[in-house]
């Protein structure tokens, strides 16, 4: 059967000069309009689609991929507000994605980004959108481990820190302690699991732990340095925000980075920058074996 909000394979049964019907199961027949047909298509192929209601409430099919499908958290743009029924948000349809009065956490207006949850409404089997987040998170004890690389949604800025959901999942906490510049609600972002404490509560950190979260930058710095022709405009002095953007990595994190890579005369600072130092150039000064001197 299909299942609405969600990609399927459909059977395509016929065609009308509106599109073409497919196999939707329990559903019935359900349409995909002429503009979203695959070149090519024939009967009994089967398409990648997917289902969602249209204007008159009527299950429809299309090619195009939405932001989020049902079961997502998603970063949505609010579009518009109707005082009777809510906001609408876009993602990524012709069609705008209702956010319920009922279902705002907070209040919303347009230009607003909001983290909300995808889901189907019992009592009408349409598809909207909520931020009241929590009742959607998995109350399973999380499956993660320390120093484990996941996923993060930033949820809402708190004394603390910020909450953020991980892996689609379940919450965790960045400490303030831990980010070296502010981070934005909607945001996606790497990081990695602390801890995960015997209640359940999951601690996050932006950088790995310890020696592995310096070899795995080292890596990246180096790379970086030999796709940009063997310099680069970050040093020690290069703001927090801007290292975060390019290497997911906290300033303190970067600076210990370049330290090692500097003590293994991997690189060389040219303030402004580093540069890739090449080891097979002799520079003056250096040891040499006997006999290749003049």
């Amino acid at each position: 059967m299909a299942q609405i909000g969600k990609r399927n394979s459909l059977t395509v049964l016929h065609s009308t000069p509106h599109g073409i019907y497919l196999d939707g199961g329990d559903h019935g027949e359900i349409l995909l309009p002429n503009r979203y047909i695959p070149k090519g298509t024939g009967l009994g192929d089967a398409l990648d689609v997917f289902i969602y209601r249209d204007s008159e409430d009527r299950l429809v099919a299309t090619t195009e991929q939405p932001f989020a499908m049902v079961g997502d958290f998603a970063t949505l743009e609010v579009v518009s507000v109707n005082r009777n029924v809510g906001a609408f948000l876009n993602w990524g349809l012709p069609k705008d994605l209702l956010l319920p009065f009922r279902e705002q956490a907070d209040p919303v207006r347009v230009g607003d980004k909001v983290v909300a949850f995808i889901m189907l409404d019992e009592k009408t089997d349409r598809i909207i959108a909520t931020t009241r987040l929590h009742r959607h998170l998995s109350r399973e004890r999380p499956p993660f481990k320390p120093a484990q690389p996941v996923s993060l949604l930033i949820t809402a800025r708190t004394p603390l820190g910020y909450n953020a959901i991980v892996e689609g999942s379940h919450i965790g906490l960045l400490y303030h302690s831990n980010i070296g510049s502010p981070l934005q609600t909607g945001q996606k972002i790497n990081g990695f699991v602390s801890a995960v404490h015997p209640g359940g509560k999951i601690d996050l950190s932006l950088d790995a732990s310890g020696y592995q979260r310096v070899a795995s930058l080292t890596d990246r710095i180096l790379e970086a340095l030999k796709n940009s022709g063997g310099r680069l405009p970050f040093d020690d002095d290069s703001p927090p925000e801007a290292i975060r953007s390019h290497f997911e990595a906290s300033k303190k994190a970067f600076k210990q980075a370049l330290g090692a890579l500097y003590k293994q005369r991997r690189i060389e600072f040219t303030r402004p920058g580093i540069a890739l130092i090449d080891l097979r150039t002799a520079k003056p000064g250096d040891w040499e074996p006997s006999g290749k001197r003049d």
